[in-house]
């Protein structure tokens, strides 16, 4: 069952989304197709956002899904999934994320990654996150090389993405490379 803690940061707090979440979640979902209709299918109706609360907050130990909630006015910025959350000798899992539109390129998701790290380090016990982007998804790529993921590989028609099977870049961040970060 996924944790209920909240972790705050100076602008934002991630937590599992909820029912309430519904109206706004899928309005900015509608609102920011646009942003990110090539990359990710983003839940932008209620039996979509539905489905989404069931997986993100069901009883699977593999999956962990976070919303960002901007402190100011509790505007939903963006979203991480922590997916395929293994334990034992791997102590691994995906991470999926997109921001919305309303709230794009304000810092939030910079925020929120980090907030997202801190749980999957400190209370999920992971060892690596891996995250896997288009090559095409300049901002992505970007992203992820401002929050310290080090590039490990290419994945040729990685993932099914729009009826098409895609390339990917895959990037992680292991438990020791976040602990050097954090210090810093």
């Amino acid at each position: 069952m996924p944790t209920s803690r909240v972790r705050k940061s100076a602008n934002v707090f991630i937590r599992a989304p909820s029912a309430d979440d519904e109206r706004a979640f899928v309005t900015l979902a509608r609102r920011s197709i646009a942003l990110h209709e090539r990359w990710v299918s983003a839940p932008a109706t209620a039996r979509q956002f539905a489905a989404y609360l069931r997986q993100a907050n069901g009883r699977a130990a593999s999956y962990r899904g976070y919303v960002v909630v901007r402190n100011a006015d509790l505007a939903l910025a963006g979203v991480f999934n922590l997916s395929e959350i293994v334990h034992g000798v791997f102590c691994s899992a995906y991470l999926g994320y997109y921001g919305f539109a309303d709230t794009a390129r304000q810092g939030y998701m910079s925020e929120g990654i980090r907030l997202v790290l801190d749980t999957a380090f400190r209370d999920l016990k992971l060892h690596r996150v891996e995250a896997n982007v288009q090559p095409a998804n300049e901002r992505s790529l970007d992203f992820l090389r401002r929050c310290g993921f080090t590039r490990e590989g290419y994945s040729r028609r990685y993932l099914k993405i729009g009826g098409r099977w895609r390339d990917h870049e895959r990037f992680a961040m292991l438990a020791e490379d976040w602990r050097e970060l954090r210090r810093r």
